[in-house]
């Protein structure tokens, strides 16, 4: 039979970080060779990293990048590799997948349809390349092919569709199949969010159907530049059958994806379809592929990925993962989360520890502390618990309107995991500040006449003793917004929103709520469960900023979070208008809530997300993880400046009072 050994390989790396770029890339080479790999896909733009943004425009990021290339070659002997670089062509800069075969490169093959959505900016630094066409480019002494290219690889046909390339309709590899392609390789950055890897299974494995092709699907890793994380999604599919797929959100460097493939089955499958070939011209490539023995291509989801929770698994793995490596990339010591004892804080604090227990799960304790030579307080500890009271500091910060639940609650948490606590009573520096303003302006302050400003001075005189602890052991101080207080801008600046990052800005609260307690009784891979995170399970949300005797209530002073994330979805991600929300919402409630109480919960949600859009732009970065993101710079878009919705809500309201529709009856009403 004619089989090949082929192999996606994931590299985790970190924009225009050239050493370590190109050593995770050698290194991912060398294994397959030693694995007797012939043909190995690595990711998208995986020389200089996916996120350089606009040093893209940079003639040194594109001469470095051959520079690191001219490097990578002289590791390719006795296989053919496929790695991603920017190149210039006439004065234009490309996405290019070199191809590169027995230390000579080969060619590069230029992405055709560039990601323009949400996250993706491609076409501010990248030109499409233009089917069909094939031009030269000159590289020292040497001239080599450039543009939609095909390579006949010792006599096998190898093309390319470049992430993007693979999601349009009229995808290159329509083209490729009428050439006659055997494989088809896809070198992508493509980012995580949330059942996303369903998505690519369908394009990789219909495509190898479509086309009759082997595909080869090969995706980053990590948290590359801030915000993106990618999952390292890894897959080989054959003839429409999906031969095998790698781990997602490993620790690891590099790791590969391999499977033995059929090129006799492959043209069987061309043999018998219908279609018209076209002539190609491929680039001869002389290369002689070793004979392989038959394996069995084992094909399986991990095991917790069919466990039913996948989108609780895909929130803890894929932020413990971007926790981790922003804080190796960082190189900071460790992180600062201010333990309120609410279910905000408490989240990030688990994250924080599931990123620690993950980590020394897949490498072990010795691979852990290699990640971080530089931190040396963690070189001797012998377990989790011990780095987790390394790297973790919390600081429970009380005033005079504190309770003991919340207290107990983020006490339980720190004593569970054994996180570094600290418990201090801030209630003096509230009182130095109100005296101080009381003194200046000449009258006392009260909470009849000065309600949000006496709340927002205890949040805020929370934040310098923070950061100081973070100061003060090098460490990121982690902001605890969530996306649901973000729409509305729930938050106090300066206070609660202080942090380098912002882990959970991207998940909303009521669905946050519902994770804390699966992780308290679930757990990661139904393993790793967090007893600590009962007391505060069994609180209701509160910012505790008002006297005790007020019971405070986070949904009475916005609106339930049910609704809330509810009207947000319609609202922003679906951009639908006041009534049309209006009517959505009758329809998701009906029953629960009365048409007053839907009516003023959409009018304050609009005006408050008018109002608030200054607070996004200053908000930490967050981490994406679906197309609810609200971060302005990566994803929403939205003026500081507006009209607010002042007509469309008048138009709400008309059509309330003159529908019908308002005598229906609800549980929950003004």
């Amino acid at each position: 039979m004619n089989l090949i050994k082929v192999a996606a390989g994931v590299v985790n790396q970190t924009p225009l970080a050239w050493n370590t770029n190109k050593k995770n890339i050698i290194d991912c080479i060398e294994e397959a060779k030693n694995q007797d790999i012939s043909l190995l896909c690595l990711p998208e733009l995986c020389i200089t990293g996916y996120g350089c943004e606009d040093m893209y425009f940079a003639q040194s990021t594109c001469d470095t990048a051959l520079e690191i290339l001219d490097d990578i070659v002289t590791h390719t002997s006795s296989i053919a590799v496929c790695v991603g670089l920017p190149i210039r062509v006439s004065n234009h800069v490309y996405n290019a997948a070199c191809l590169i075969v027995n230390k000579q490169i080969r060619g590069f093959a230029l992405k055709k349809n560039l990601a323009n959505n949400g996250i993706h900016y491609e076409t501010r630094w990248f030109q499409a390349w233009t089917v069909g066409e094939r031009t030269e480019m000159r590289i020292g002494e040497f001239t080599y092919p450039v543009g939609d290219l095909i390579f006949d690889v010792g006599g096998v046909k190898v093309g390319f569709e470049i992430c993007e390339d693979a999601w349009i309709a009229n995808r290159p590899g329509r083209d490729l199949y009428a050439l006659g392609c055997d494989v088809i390789m896809n070198p992508t950055a493509s980012h995580f969010s949330f059942f996303k890897t369903q998505t690519r299974e369908r394009l990789v494995q219909d495509g190898s159907r479509a086309f009759g092709v082997a595909y080869i699907y090969a995706n980053l890793l990590g948290n590359e530049s801030g915000r993106a994380i990618f999952d390292g999604d890894a897959m080989i599919a054959q003839a429409g059958e999906m031969l095998v797929s790698g781990t997602r959100f490993s620790y690891k460097d590099h790791y590969l994806t391999t499977a033995v493939i059929d090129i006799d089955k492959i043209r069987l499958e061309q043999l018998q379809n219908r279609l018209t070939f076209k002539a190609s011209n491929p680039v001869q490539v002389l290369f002689d592929f070793p004979e392989i023995a038959l394996v069995k291509n084992i094909y399986a989801l991990e095991h917790w990925e069919a466990n039913g929770h996948q989108k609780e698994e895909e929130f803890a793995r894929a932020i413990a993962l971007a926790l981790l490596d922003y804080l190796r990339k960082s190189r900071s010591n460790g992180w600062v989360i201010s333990l309120s004892g609410g279910a905000d804080s408490s989240a990030i604090t688990a994250l924080c520890y599931l990123a620690i227990d993950m980590c020394v799960a897949e490498l072990g304790l010795d691979g852990f502390k290699k990640k971080f030579p530089y931190i040396k307080k963690i070189q001797d500890c012998q377990n989790v618990k011990e780095l987790s009271a390394a790297l973790i500091i919390n600081v429970y910060q009380g005033t005079q309107n504190s309770s003991t639940a919340t207290r107990h609650s983020a006490t339980s948490l720190a004593k569970d995991l054994n996180t570094t606590f600290y418990d201090i009573d801030i209630n003096g520096l509230v009182e130095t500040y109100k005296g101080l303003i009381q003194g200046a302006i000449g009258r006392d302050l009260s909470w009849e006449t000065d309600d949000i400003a006496l709340q927002n001075i205890q949040a805020r005189v929370r934040s310098p003793s923070a950061w100081l602890l973070a100061n003060l052991s090098n460490s990121l101080l982690l902001s605890t917004s969530n996306r649901s207080e973000s729409s509305v801008g729930y938050a106090t600046m300066d206070g609660d929103t202080s942090g380098s990052i912002s882990p959970i800005a991207g998940i909303d609260k009521h669905w946050l709520r519902h994770w804390l307690r699966w992780l308290e009784n679930v757990g990661v891979g139904k393993e790793v469960k967090i007893a600590g995170l009962n007391a505060m399970n069994n609180l209701q949300p509160t910012a505790e900023l008002r006297p005790l005797e007020a019971k405070q209530i986070d949904e009475e002073d916005l609106m339930p979070y049910d609704l809330l994330n509810a009207i947000e979805t319609a609202a922003i991600r679906d951009k639908k208008s006041p009534k049309d929300c209006l009517e959505l919402m009758e329809m998701e409630f009906e029953g629960i809530y009365q048409r007053e109480k839907l009516v003023l919960s959409i009018e304050r949600f609009f005006k408050l997300f008018a109002r608030n859009q200054w607070k996004r732009e200053r908000y930490a970065p967050s981490f994406h993880v679906d197309d609810r993101n609200l971060d302005p710079r990566s994803w929403l878009r939205f003026p500081i400046l507006s009209g607010g919705f002042e007509k469309e809500l008048t138009e709400m309201k008309e059509y309330a009072e003159s529908s019908g529709k308002g005598k229906r009856k609800g549980k929950i009403g003004f």
